[in-house]
């Protein structure tokens, strides 16, 4: 595929300029059934073949062959690619089916239109979300190409195969390719419910493929969202404060107009969920001048008493909300009785910080108003259809009437599903009334948020005499996501955002309280990678290892006797055990961990190795890792996301999270906010547990949730010394 064809393009402008006239091939998914992630999505429907006004998502576009040239093959990705794969894995799905190779076609993006149904990037939801309703949509396309095939040579269609976007005729050696078809192909019946590739056959889907992004990326010609230019474009830089929530009282330009390049000072509002925060934009002809006039603006502003929060008495007061019973999650059995009655009693408590996202690219946007109800925008996002919604409900226009460019992603992590950053930029635009680009410095990214929560656990269990475990509680001690959003929150129920996963591990223990506790918070909480599983599995499954130490048992045996019964968890575990060697003793001065964890995006477990050094710090060696996905699209794209999820997860583990000090974040940049080095990146093994069958579960999330966990087993087992406050200095352990 040439480069050309990886640049962003407008969907408007290519659909017009198609050539329907001349003829073409489009399928796609009716909108009555185009769900959300993780829904089934059905209904097919042939352009051609609709009633007029019949609102479709042209997923596959086909066009008719001109003199010797084949006819151009265009799939649609409904989902942003922010290097987890999607512009290779998701336009797969049709592929296979269809016949064609990705080398065969151009891969466009959707920018949030309403006929594709859900297009978040998020939850690992993109290929599980999207497995079965793609491949219908190729197999559909391919069956009618077949068809119009089979009627030109008047032969069985079962006679007929396709590969390398032609169909063939094995009896007598003919083919066709498909734009030579689609003339007959469109005027045919849309098959409802196709067959189906056996996965045997399967030539792209659980092949390792090359990413067709990947060259273009590597050369520079790939755009993102930092890279737009429109003509007539400003800049714009925002001095916020670095007390969120604060209010503006005022602002002296002066020196700011003083700097060449500057056009206008004006206010903004940044708009985070039910949250709006104060902001005075500097808009120049370039980005630098942008910059240097924001650093000379003289701002007053009134922080209402929020310069008073900080991180060691809001630390404090999670340990004391923590006595309270909270809200229950979830309850099996008699844990009061189960617990008075134990052999023997065991507590812990375990911490855990806000992180800062910080995905590479910062937050930037592009946005221009044609007219006073028409906007154009251009970003990097992981929701295109949430911008339509949002720019919508804010400026009160008709979300047809919002067109959305959406690029490759620099990173998301989370922090791409919330449109902050582009209402704040839409708002500075409509000020100006010109296209403004507005560039958040790493300084903006690292201390504004939305953070990933700071999470405190209170655990409890009870063993028999045997060490058997007989009562179990898991209470989370937080602030709520929704809350800290300004969104309505319950107290009286517990928040599953918050207690993700804790209620539905596997392990077979007779008497369960799992609880929450609400704790208030000022500051913007959002979705980190894997949500708050990275929050609650460190506790989890460091206590199990407790458990297991208190009994005397190999930390994998006592998972094992919890797991009787067959489970998704029980296969992982017993395969980690195998390619870990976790059987065979280590050397002196080494040890190993083990943790698993599932929860809505899926299921992983690892085994972490460390050595102590000489020093007196401790090297993490080696991370096995063993995923369970049933369905795998891609087998080198997961191991890549396995690896960048344990990256994640050591950054989490073991580097400065983000404190607060008189009302401020006191992270600003890679210094203080540090992220891994290469050197400090151990061997990690990935292993895939996949059966070929319809089960699909999510890849770039479940690799995150057991490194701390399994990490901080391993220094136990090498030291002695249990870990149960996150990050820790492995220089200093």
């Amino acid at each position: 595929m040439s480069a050309d064809n990886l640049l962003i393009a407008n969907r408007r402008d290519f659909l017009k300029t198609l050539g329907l006239a001349g003829g073409a091939l489009v399928l796609g998914i009716s909108s009555a059934n185009a769900g959300v992630p993780g829904t089934a999505v059905g209904g097919i429907l042939n352009i051609n073949a609709a009633p007029v006004g019949a609102e479709l998502t042209p997923y596959v576009i086909i066009e008719k062959s001109v003199g010797s040239a084949p006819g151009k093959i265009t799939i649609m990705n409904p989902q942003p690619d922010m290097g987890q794969g999607t512009f290779q894995s998701v336009p797969a799905l049709i592929a296979e089916e269809l016949g064609v190779g990705l080398s065969q076609v151009t891969i466009l993006q959707t920018g949030g239109e309403e006929a594709y149904g859900g297009q978040i990037s998020g939850g690992s939801s993109s290929v599980r979300g999207r497995y079965m309703a793609l491949r219908k949509v190729g197999a559909s396309a391919r069956e009618m190409l077949v068809t119009a095939a089979s009627q030109q040579w008047n032969v069985p269609a079962g006679e007929c195969i396709v590969a390398n976007a032609q169909v063939h005729h094995k009896a007598s050696g003919r083919s066709i390719g498909y734009g030579n078809l689609i003339e007959v192909a469109s005027k045919l019946p849309v098959p409802t419910n196709p067959t189906l590739k056996d996965p045997k056959d399967f030539t792209i889907l659980g092949k390792p493929a090359q990413r067709p992004e990947v060259p273009a990326k590597s050369s520079g010609k790939a755009q993102f969202g930092i890279d737009v230019k429109v003509p007539g474009m400003l800049y714009a830089s925002v001095e916020r404060s670095p007390v969120i929530g604060s209010k503006l009282v005022s602002f002296d330009d002066t020196k700011t107009k003083q700097v060449k390049g500057v056009r206008q000072v004006v206010k903004a509002t940044r708009v985070l969920e039910e949250n709006k925060y104060d902001g005075v934009a500097v808009v120049a002809d370039t980005y630098w001048a942008a910059l240097k006039g924001r650093r000379a603006l003289a701002v007053k502003w009134d922080h209402q008493g929020l310069d008073a929060f900080n991180t060691v008495a809001y630390e404090q007061k999670l340990r004391e909300l923590a006595k309270q019973d909270g809200v229950v999650d979830h309850t099996a059995g008699d844990f009061g009785k189960a617990l008075a009655e134990a052999a023997t009693k065991l507590d812990a408590f375990y911490e855990t910080p806000m992180v800062s996202h910080s995905p590479m690219e910062p937050m930037n946007c592009v946005v221009n108003w044609p007219t006073t109800d028409t906007v154009e925008i251009w970003t990097s996002s992981q929701a295109p259809d949430w911008i339509k919604s949002k720019m919508a409900d804010e400026f009160k226009i008709k979300p047809a009437d919002v067109k959305v460019n959406i690029t490759f992603n620099g990173g998301g992590f989370g922090r791409r599903l919330f449109q902050d950053f582009v209402l704040e930029a839409a708002h500075i635009a409509k000020s100006v009334g010109k296209p403004v680009k507005v560039v958040w410095t790493r300084e903006d990214d690292t201390q504004l948020g939305p953070f990933r929560p700071m999470t405190f656990s209170a655990m409890r269990a009870g063993l028999d005499a045997n060490g058997k475990p007989t009562a179990f509680q898991h209470k989370v001690i937080s602030p709520s996501i929704d809350a800290t959003l300004g969104r309505s929150h319950d107290a009286a129920k517990p928040d599953k955002t918050m207690t993700e996963g804790i209620s539905e591990q596997k392990y077979e223990i007779p008497n369960v309280d799992n609880r929450y506790v609400f704790a208030d918070l000022q500051v913007p909480t959002g979705y980190w990678r894997a949500v708050t599983s990275t929050t609650v599995a460190f506790p989890h499954e460091c206590f199990i290892d407790e458990m297991a130490h208190q009994a005397k048992q190999d930390p994998m045996d006592y998972r094992m006797a919890m797991l009787t019964k067959e489970s998704d968890t029980k296969k992982v575990l017993a395969k980690l055990r195998e390619v870990s060697n976790w059987d065979k003793p280590l050397p002196a001065g080494k040890g190993r961990g083990v943790a698993q964890w599932e929860f809505f995006a899926g299921l992983a477990g690892q085994v972490v190795e460390v050595s102590k050094q000489t020093d007196g710090s401790v090297k993490v060696d080696k991370v096995y890792c063993v995923i369970d996905l049933g369905t795998v699209v891609n087998p080198d794209m997961v191991r890549n996301q396995v690896e960048g999820a344990i990256c994640m997860g050591l950054v989490a583990a073991t580097k400065q999270g983000i404190t607060f000090a008189n009302g401020q974040a006191q992270q600003t940049n890679f210094d203080t906010n540090q992220m891994l080095r290469i050197n400090e990146m151990p061997v990690v093994e990935v292993h895939i547990l996949a059966d070929g069958g319809n089960t699909i579960k999510g890849v770039g999330e479940p690799g995150l949730p057991p490194l701390a966990p399994a990490l901080s087993n391993a220094v136990f087992a090498a030291t002695g010394k249990r870990l149960r406050r996150l990050p820790f200095d492995l220089a200093a352990v």
